[in-house]
């Protein structure tokens, strides 16, 4: 059974930083592709960041030169560094993997971005 646990989500005043993490189970993690989505309030699921099988990585304008993807086969975890943040980088975030065409998410961690 494929599991994504996100952790790491928080309050942060606008410029702060937050790492989040997601623990992976049920799949062979080091051979996905990672996504991180994110859905703010009152908004449709927007894609954030990819992280290849071998490392390549790619950002959604809004966070490019913010955020940083990352991984940890060992750990079967994935990370995102959020830099830098702006009260519109409020939203529900979560990381994701497809296999076999369906599109597995975790329950997401809340990130609070406010003065």
């Amino acid at each position: 059974e494929v599991q994504l646990v996100e952790s790491g989500g928080g309050l942060v005043q606008p410029g702060g930083s937050l790492r989040l993490s997601c623990v992976a189970s049920g799949f062979t993690f080091g051979r996905a592709f990672m996504n991180w989505r994110r859905q703010a309030p009152g908004k449709g699921l927007e894609w954030v960041s990819q992280l290849s099988i071998g490392g390549e990585t790619s950002y959604a304008d809004s966070v490019k030169g913010r955020f940083t993807i990352s991984r940890d086969n060992a750990k079967n975890t994935l990370y995102l560094q959020l830099n830098s943040l702006k009260t519109e980088d409020t939203a529900m975030y979560y990381c994701e993997v497809v296999i076999g065409g369906h599109a597995y998410r975790g329950q997401g961690t809340l990130v609070t971005v406010s003065s």
